[in-house]
């Protein structure tokens, strides 16, 4: 079987770009080897000598991909090639990695919702909702887009994470952070020809973090960036299932902890909740232990509801 895939592989390069795609996917499923995919694949009764020339690519496309097929079904992250779907998406609480066809890999965080377009002149993305982390593959005569509210960024290969939570009134602001390459966030607009231009553009150093007012519709004036340098462990902590917090007032952690869970806190308003700041390493998706935590640390009391935790001043 080894012997009989190295030949499909030496057909053509698609057929080793696409053979190289699989063991990265393979390398990202927890748990999974790529011995183990091998030995999926020989499980499989083998072809007669000789009939590697008689089957045509797209039948041996399809025998790779079954091969595989239980393998990827056992990880927690769920990869996919783009084969003319454009929208990808998670629910509350889930985390996806996504493979385009060009080798560009996106990591979509909770809540999280984005359109994909690839042509042979254009790589574009939607980010509608929620937070990806980019890393795109370099593409010099293909530059790749994300669109975001009314900005878009620009970069040519490069590792990036967007984030957009318009339902969320304490974090309705776009969030750019470069994490390495370079990137150019620049006002969206109407016209094809001005976003061509480089006036406008803010270019990005690995470690900035640009933050854009996310006004609605393209009409209103875009403002200048706010560019900060935050730690990067700490943008990306959602990665590993993680929430990180430095001296964060207490409603803004908790709009943050509810993303990753279907049963919110309600943070009971109060003279002394209002005052209130959170640092701190947490698991999402527990919003309970995170509301006991809290609890104790604050001198504050949980109350059980049937479809919410509320965080109270003790009486």
């Amino acid at each position: 079987m080894v012997r009989e895939c190295l030949a499909w592989q030496n057909l053509s390069a698609q057929h080793r770009v696409a053979f190289e795609r699989c063991t990265e996917v393979w390398q990202e499923v927890p748990g999974v080897s790529l011995g183990d995919a091998f030995a999926a694949a020989a499980a499989r009764p083998p072809y007669p000598t000789g009939s590697i020339r008689k089957v045509r690519p797209a039948r041996w496309r399809w025998a790779l991909t079954l091969s595989v097929a239980g393998v990827l079904a056992i990880g927690a992250t769920v990869a996919h090639y783009w084969r003319g779907v454009t929208s990808y998406g998670t629910g509350v609480g889930e985390r996806q990695l996504v493979v385009l066809e060009d080798g560009t890999r996106l990591t979509l965080s909770t809540a999280t919702h984005v359109r994909v377009s690839l042509t042979p002149g254009s790589r574009n993305v939607s980010v509608q909702d929620g937070e990806a982390l980019f890393e795109v593959a370099k593409d010099p005569y293909r530059p790749f887009v994300v669109w975001v509210a009314n900005s878009e960024v620009v970069a040519l290969g490069t590792v990036f994470s967007v984030r957009f939570t318009p339902h969320e009134a304490s974090a309705s602001d776009v969030a750019v952070t470069l994490i390495e390459g370079e990137v150019a966030v620049r006002p969206l607009t109407s016209s094809i020809a001005a976003r061509d231009l480089s006036r406008g553009q803010t270019l990005l150093r690995p470690g900035d973090r640009a933050r854009i007012a996310a006004t609605a519709g393209l009409a209103h004036p875009v403002q200048s960036p706010l560019i900060d340098r935050p730690r990067i462990d700490q943008v990306l902590a959602w990665r590993r299932g993680e929430a990180m917090f430095d001296d964060v007032p207490l409603d803004q952690v908790v709009a943050e902890m509810n993303r990753y869970s279907r049963t919110p806190i309600v943070l009971v308003a109060s003279a002394t909740t209002s005052r209130l700041r959170v640092s701190g390493l947490f698991r999402t998706g527990d919003n309970a232990s995170f509301a006991r935590a809290v609890a104790e640390l604050h001198g504050l009391v949980v109350r059980e509801r049937p479809d919410r935790l509320e965080l109270a001043p003790r009486p």
